[in-house]
């Protein structure tokens, strides 16, 4: 799954004047469930005012799934992502996906959900191919 650009983001790509808002809506036009999952996420969060919200449900199908990963794998459309919705995102497998409120320094339900004993635990034999 890719990024949907216009002829004319892409040509205002090639001149470096790019606005975050401009990513912003490309990001959320081309990958509506990543996108439908993190806003639903910070709702959640922000409505428990926990600072955490996270997704246990696999995607529905390899076109979702493609989605999340694209979103996630992409330093550039993560930061753009957690610039927007004002939190810090965590990731694992293919569809495991965490909001946190953001913090200068990231707390320990942050530290336990990107430790690599939690990773670990995550996995199970029907995500191996995730």
């Amino acid at each position: 799954m890719s990024l949907s650009v216009s002829p004319e983001l892409l040509t205002k790509a090639e001149r470096g004047q790019v606005t975050d808002a401009e990513f912003i809506d490309c990001i959320r036009t081309s990958l509506p469930y990543a996108w439908d999952m993190m806003r639903a996420l910070v709702v959640r969060m922000e409505a428990e005012g926990t600072g955490f919200a996270d997704n246990r449900i696999p995607p529905p199908d390899e076109e979702a799934r493609g989605q999340l990963l694209r979103a996630l794998a992409s330093d550039a459309i993560r930061g753009a992502l957690q610039r927007h919705f004002g939190v810090r995102l965590a990731f694992q497998n293919c569809h495991r996906l965490a909001v946190f409120a953001p913090v200068p320094v990231p707390g320990e339900r942050y530290a336990l959900f990107t430790s690599a004993e939690q990773q670990l635990l995550n996995q199970t034999p029907e995500l191996r191919d995730c």
